[in-house]
């Protein structure tokens, strides 16, 4: 396996259980003897933490949550996705850009122009090239189920607390998202059980060589 850095993100709405399945990935990749890079968006840094608070706590009207995010990306980028891929680690992050587009772009209705324009300024690396993800797991999920599972589990936030037609939306534009960088995007059924989902991100990551067989999936059920 190659001990370059690899920048993997995670998306899909509330509720589609990803974080389960990055913790165990992050034991796979560790358990190869890579050093893993665990983190999230948006946050990952102080700064990008506290920005969080308010982007999920305080009202504001869609380009003001666009601009903090995006201010907390290039934090986040600079701070800690960008040295620990110089460092050759693998950075697992639990959502990056494209929820950015799926939710203030297709859930707010906010103008994609604008934030394909942000994407470029923040993410430009050294080099002129546009920082992105190797790899993309989309974990997509009916928002009904997603909202079954969420219901009681904790106190909603702000975008947890929008109705099931906002993230009918938003599953709408990472759909868009996935058509337009089909190599980038893996999907996953994220509907049925655990170990199901496992299985299904473990051969994910055995097609790319990433990952021995059925090496993300152990502990997932």
């Amino acid at each position: 396996m190659t001990a370059s850095g690899l920048f993997i993100s995670f998306e899909g709405i509330d509720g589609a259980g990803k974080s389960t399945h990055i913790d165990h990935l992050a034991q796979a990749f560790r358990a190869l003897g890579r050093i893993v890079c665990l983190t999230r968006e948006p946050g990952g840094t102080a700064l990008a933490e506290a920005l969080r608070e308010l982007v999920l706590h305080r009202s504001m009207d869609p380009l003001t949550e666009a601009l903090l995010i995006f201010a907390g990306r290039r934090d986040h980028l600079q701070q800690v996705i960008e040295p620990a891929l110089a460092r050759g680690e693998v950075v697992l992050c639990d959502r990056f850009t494209d929820a950015s587009f799926a939710y203030q772009g297709a859930g707010r209705g906010f103008d994609l122009q604008v934030l394909g324009t942000l994407e470029s300024w923040v993410q430009r690396t050294g080099d002129a090239t546009l920082r992105e993800p190797d790899l993309t797991v989309w974990f997509d999920l009916p928002p009904a189920v997603a909202a079954a599972r969420l219901a009681g589990a904790r106190v909603p936030d702000r975008f947890e607390s929008q109705p099931e037609a906002f993230f009918t939306r938003v599953a709408g534009g990472y759909a868009a998202r996935a058509a337009a960088a089909p190599r980038r995007f893996a999907r996953v059924d994220a509907g049925g059980d655990r170990e199901n989902v496992a299985r299904q991100v473990s051969a994910i990551f055995a097609a790319r060589g990433w990952l021995p067989p059925g090496a993300a999936g152990e502990g997932a059920t």
